[in-house]
């Protein structure tokens, strides 16, 4: 499983389009709090004739926010990119200068076995040269995970690709939004993406491909406003959490200290599971009760889901 401590510290993922000029003075300000990362985005947020304008305002916000940084102290986010093209990674990075130390990587849209190899050879040949890593988080949203008798063998084939440089990999996310756009589909505020069925299973198949050896962040939730929004972001994120989805991208900063709390981890849950790291395996026995008496703890069945709930314990604390 995955033990790459950063992926689990992406928590809440803010998506904000890159031609916000106000996004400086709200992280100087620390108008989102101090536990969330950062997505300014070059892609489906930005008109197509304003993306050059889009890249002129990121590249001015990450000026200000280095200079900033040098006259006060503030909570600064791991901040990525969200591209359109291959390109845009090493041109960005080339007119970002000094100030490109800020960026902690890339969000990779509508990854797919067409682009993924220009990623990954991007990625690759910047942390050759990098001093510290330079990760990327490729975004499955592509219409080629739609038809069944393709899926599987495209998921596998994006999966061996991507593990030749794992540990550059940050988080594998999911495109909610996309692949309901492809049949038509909306939800409301009372309704849980995973009770659409069809994206669902492609949400599962994800999981399974991918979940046992990566962070797989939850999709986006539109709502945070009006009636019963933070309810039905609630009832979603225990549904991300059960099937196996760590963190989520937001899409306004109401959503933020919901992801936060819904990722706390329980305290029992806490002491279980460092009582079942902690197992004495020169005892006849792999089996006990847990530390308040209500479930079985076993070594054998539960030892990676002890690591995982103390890798969450440490992103996000206790409850």
């Amino acid at each position: 499983m995955n033990r790459l401590i950063p992926a689990y510290h992406v928590g809440a993922l803010l998506y904000c389009p890159a031609n916000n000029d106000s996004i400086v003075n709200s992280l100087v300000q620390e108008k989102f709090g101090k536990q969330f990362s950062l997505a300014l985005c070059l892609e489906d947020t930005i008109q197509d004739n304003c993306v050059a304008e889009a890249e002129e305002t990121l590249i001015a916000s990450i000026r200000s926010l280095k200079d900033y940084q040098a006259d006060r102290s503030f909570f600064l986010p791991s901040i990525f990119i969200r591209v359109r093209e291959p390109h845009q990674i090493n041109s960005l990075l080339d007119r970002l200068g000094d100030s490109a130390k800020l960026i902690s990587g890339f969000n990779i849209p509508k990854f797919s076995l067409e682009n993924a190899n220009s990623y990954i050879q991007i990625i690759r040949d910047l942390n050759q040269n990098s001093p510290r890593p330079v990760y990327m988080m490729p975004i499955f949203e592509s219409p080629s995970l739609i038809p069944l008798l393709d899926r599987a063998s495209i998921l596998y084939e994006l999966k061996s690709r991507l593990d030749e440089i794992s540990q550059y990999v940050l988080n594998i996310r999911v495109g909610g939004n996309d692949l309901c756009h492809m049949f038509g589909f909306r939800r409301h505020s009372n309704e849980s993406i995973h009770k659409i069925t069809p994206v669902a299973n492609i949400f599962s198949d994800i999981l399974t491909v991918f979940g046992m050896d990566y962070v797989v962040s939850g999709p986006v939730w539109e709502y945070y406003s009006g009636k019963n929004w933070d309810a039905g972001l609630r009832k979603e994120l225990n549904d991300d959490r059960l099937c196996g989805f760590i963190g989520k991208t937001v899409i306004h900063p109401n959503q933020i200290p919901l992801v936060n709390e819904a990722y706390k981890v329980p305290l029992k849950d806490y002491n279980d599971a460092k009582a079942i790291l902690d197992w004495d395996l020169s005892s006849p026995s792999l089996v006990s009760g847990s530390i308040v008496k209500e479930r079985m703890n076993e070594y054998k069945t539960h030892a990676n889901w002890a690591v995982r709930t103390l890798l969450l314990a440490d992103a996000y604390g206790l409850k």
